[in-house]
């Protein structure tokens, strides 16, 4: 066992310094390429803190389209990740922590992921124990989201008003947890 453990620790360490972009994972040999699109990105839409967050409708894991802009009303962070990424994974548990603390004073999480296999995007979200929103196309890189939300790489967060506006970007950790308790009050 402890062998087991000693052999675990560097492979963790490893995914958690580092990031999930559209490559090859050497880790897990999913081909996490992201394809370019033919139309054109404009960079300053709906991106910066103040700005209205571009709406998203995709489904569920039951195959209910949920639209982003169905959880007005309240803080939402929209959490981009995938079942394949090591760093997503590792920021789990600090979101679920995040979740049961603030849920009942008007937080919700709407997490995209994008996996391209439905069997492991529902067996993370069970392991991990993620009970909010999931809703993804199983599309990886070619997912609407990637070119709406120009992402290059996940873990990627937004934290949104309860108008629909970016509050802030890519908190984690520490941080999350700061600015969830400067607007809740704590």
């Amino acid at each position: 066992m402890k062998t087991t453990f000693l052999i675990a620790v560097p492979i963790v360490l490893l995914f958690f310094i580092s990031s999930c972009s559209g490559e090859k994972n050497s880790q897990t040999g999913f081909d996490t390429t992201r394809k370019e699109t033919e139309a054109p990105v404009n960079l300053n839409i709906g991106l910066q803190i103040g700005q209205q967050a571009p709406d998203v409708s995709l489904p569920d894991v039951k195959g209910n389209v949920v639209p982003l802009s169905s959880l007005r009303g309240k803080y939402v962070l929209l959490d981009f990740w995938a079942s394949w990424c090591g760093p997503c994974r590792m920021e789990n548990p600090n979101v679920v922590r995040m979740y049961q603390k603030y849920k009942s004073k008007g937080f919700e999480v709407y997490s995209v992921s994008l996996d391209n296999n439905k069997a492991n995007w529902e067996a993370a979200i069970a392991r991990d124990q993620l009970t909010w929103t999931h809703v993804s196309d199983l599309k990886m890189w070619n997912s609407v989201v990637v070119t709406l939300y120009q992402i290059d790489g996940i873990p990627l967060t937004f934290l949104l008003d309860p108008d629909g506006k970016i509050v802030d970007k890519n908190l984690r950790g520490p941080d999350l947890e700061k600015k969830l308790g400067a607007i809740f009050g704590e």
